[in-house]
C-alpha cells in the first residue's frame, strides 16, 4: 500500500428537515435526490452505521475503520499508535443549516454512560453567512435552571439563549454540556468527538419529515446541561492559526504562504475553506477534506497550483494519555 498522496473519502450525505442545497450551489456536489433537503455531509466518519470509504488511489474502497486499525502508524502517526480509541475519534461535517436547528445539547463524560450516550465536544467553523444569521451557545447572563425549565412549559426558550451574529471565518467551541443550537442561513465545517448522540430539549414545535413532531430529550438534556455557562464568546484565532485546542482535537488555520500541509510523521486531516491548491499530484479545492498520511515526506508536502486565496483547516488528534507514555 502506497500512502504518499492524500487519502479522500466519499462523501456521506444525511437528509435534515432544517436542511438545503447548498452543498451543490457553494462545492459543486451531486446530491443523491434532486428534491431532498440535505443538512450534513460526514466527510470523515468512523462510525458503524456510517464509514466513509477512500474514493481513489492504491487504497481505494478501503474504509477508515480500516485504515485506523490496520495501518494507524503509517496513516495517523507513531504518537496516536497507542491510542486507546477502538474507532477513529473523530468525526468531521459540513453543515446547511437553512432553517434554525433545535436548541440541544451534547452529554459530558460524567454523564454519558448512564444515560446510555456518547459524550461530544465540538467546534464551528463558519464558512456562509446569511444575513441577520445567529448562532446559539450557552445562557444569557443570570438564566438559572429554575428559569429555564420554566420556559420549556411556556416554550419561550430561545428568549433565554444566548445568541452571536457571526461572520464568515468565526470559530465557536462547543465543549459537551453547552446548550446550543445554529440558526437558518449558516454553513459550517463541524470538526467533534466521534459521536452520534444529541438530545434536543426545545425544537420551536415544528414536525419532521414524516409530519410527525421530532422527539424531545428533556430530561437527559437537562442532566447534560451546564447551567452556570453564560454567553460564551468565539473564540479568538491565535498568531500561530491555533483556533481551538482541547483534548479531542486541536484545529489551525492555514494559508497560502505556508507551503506545505504539516510534517513528515503526524497525524493531519485538512479542510479547505477557501481557493485551491495541489499537494503531491492531487488537486484539492473549497470544500474538500483530506487525510495527509503521517508517511508522507516533507518534500511530498508541498504544495503547488496554490490560488492567493488559499486557506484550510488543520486538525489533528492530541495523543492521549496512554499513547504518549
Amino acid at each position: 500500500m502506497n500512502w504518499n498522496q492524500p487519502l479522500r473519502f466519499r462523501p456521506l450525505y444525511q437528509t435534515r428537515i432544517w436542511g438545503g442545497r447548498n452543498l451543490e450551489s457553494l462545492y459543486g456536489r451531486t446530491l443523491p435526490d434532486p428534491a431532498l433537503p440535505y443538512g450534513e455531509s460526514w466527510e470523515v466518519s468512523d462510525r458503524e452505521e456510517a464509514q466513509s470509504v477512500i474514493q481513489e488511489g492504491s487504497a481505494a474502497g478501503m474504509t477508515l475503520h480500516e485504515v485506523w486499525q490496520q495501518h494507524r502508524v503509517s496513516v495517523f502517526g507513531a504518537a496516536l499508535e497507542g491510542h486507546p480509541s477502538e474507532r477513529f475519534p473523530l468525526l468531521i461535517k459540513i453543515l446547511d443549516a437553512c432553517e434554525d436547528l433545535s436548541i440541544q445539547v451534547h452529554p459530558p463524560a460524567s454523564v454519558a454512560a448512564g444515560l446510555g450516550g456518547e459524550p461530544k465536544t465540538e467546534m464551528w467553523f463558519i464558512t456562509q453567512v446569511q444575513p441577520g444569521a445567529r448562532l446559539y451557545a450557552g445562557l444569557k447572563s443570570g438564566v438559572t435552571r429554575d428559569q429555564f425549565e420554566s420556559a420549556l412549559q411556556t416554550g419561550a426558550v430561545a428568549e433565554l439563549m444566548h445568541s452571536i451574529e457571526p461572520e464568515a471565518g468565526d470559530c465557536l467551541f462547543l465543549p459537551s454540556g453547552r446548550v446550543h443550537a445554529i440558526g437558518a442561513g449558516l454553513v459550517i465545517f463541524e470538526i467533534q468527538q466521534n459521536s452520534d448522540t444529541t438530545y434536543r430539549v426545545f425544537d420551536w414545535n415544528r414536525v419532521g419529515l414524516d409530519g410527525q413532531p421530532r422527539t424531545l430529550h428533556v430530561e437527559q438534556s437537562l442532566r447534560s446541561m451546564d447551567f452556570s455557562d453564560h454567553e460564551p464568546a468565539l473564540q479568538p484565532r491565535q498568531a500561530n492559526g491555533t483556533l481551538v485546542s482541547c483534548e479531542d482535537f486541536h484545529v489551525s488555520q492555514a494559508y497560502a504562504s505556508c507551503g506545505k500541509l504539516g510534517r513528515a510523521g503526524e497525524n493531519l486531516t485538512i479542510a479547505m475553506v477557501a481557493g485551491s491548491l495541489s499537494i503531491s499530484g492531487c488537486p484539492l479545492q473549497t470544500g474538500d477534506f483530506a487525510v495527509i498520511p503521517a508517511l508522507m515526506s516533507d518534500p511530498e508536502r508541498r504544495l503547488t497550483e496554490v490560488s492567493p486565496d488559499a486557506s484550510w483547516l488543520e486538525i489533528r488528534i492530541p495523543p492521549s494519555p496512554t499513547s504518549a507514555e
